[in-house]
């Protein structure tokens, strides 16, 4: 698999905040949200699902405030709130009144509140990896907040947390994510956050209930070997959520979209295509 440098994105600003993001193709727009962790960007994410993805649709994936190469204010304090209003922020910016969304982790937990708190803003929703409301902490997430800056140990919590299989954790993964998590500011910011979703619920203002209110047609992509948020959470999801299909790859850790990314791409793109999945 090959894996490809940080590509400079274009920038906008977002109530005061410049905003980096990659933009490609044309069509229904398509709104990718990464997740957290150390090292995580847009395109360190999304790397292998924008071109595909905008062969059919336009394509939109913003480094969230305090990610990648957006702006990191000194005043913010980094949460769910900061991050909804970011990405709300943003579709207003890039002047789109209604998306599909395609979130992973956090940015799944990101796409939930806006399907509960703007319904009308939202076309379909692809959640992967997503915490559901029951879902306890895990080893994996522990690890994550327990990470400290070096390329040991970076390759370490991709090879034991993010993928089955240790031959995709390249030397050139492991050293985009270690850069990237050392950045100017990253790893300061990266402490700050508060990344939880059940107290980001609250803060939110979204009770356990609202789950089962989401009209929004939903696909819910795991992997069954996830061991950051376990597939336990993507069937809790799809059992809780009215409108919600669970496709499940075997083999999978936390990373459908990299260790599954031509059939993950191929599954996503006919879901907002609204195609029958076969």
């Amino acid at each position: 698999m090959t894996v490809a440098t940080e590509q400079p994105g274009s920038t906008i600003e977002v109530n005061g905040i410049a905003t980096n993001y990659h933009e490609a193709g044309s069509g229904d727009p398509v709104l990718l949200l990464h997740g957290s962790g150390p090292g995580v960007s847009a395109w360190a994410n999304w790397q292998h699902t924008i071109a595909v993805l905008a062969k059919h649709h336009r394509v939109v994936a913003p480094d969230m405030v305090g990610f990648g190469d957006t702006q990191r204010p000194a005043d913010i304090r980094y949460s769910s709130q900061a991050w909804f209003d970011h990405v709300l922020g943003f579709l207003d910016a890039m002047k789109i009144e209604r998306t599909s969304i395609v979130g992973n982790s956090l940015g799944g937990f990101i796409a939930l509140a806006l399907a509960i708190k703007c319904p009308e803003r939202l076309n379909r929703m692809v959640l992967l990896g997503t915490p559901s409301p029951g879902m306890k902490p895990t080893e994996g997430l522990a690890a994550l907040r327990k990470y400290e800056p070096s390329y040991e140990a970076m390759e370490q919590l991709l090879i034991e947390y993010f993928a089955v299989d240790p031959a995709i954790i390249t030397p050139e993964l492991v050293q985009l994510r270690h850069e990237a998590s050392v950045a100017p500011g990253a790893f300061e910011t990266y402490r700050k956050m508060e990344i939880n979703p059940k107290t980001g619920a609250s803060e939110l203002g979204i009770e356990a209930g609202d789950y089962a209110c989401i009209s929004t047609p939903t696909l819910i992509v795991h992997g069954r070997e996830d061991r950051v948020i376990p597939v336990e959470a993507g069937i809790e999801l799809m059992t809780t959520l009215p409108n919600a299909d669970l496709h499940v790859f075997s083999r999978c850790g936390h990373w459908t979209q990299v260790e599954r990314a031509s059939e993950f791409s191929a599954v996503v793109d006919q879901f907002l295509s609204n195609q029958a999945i076969v």
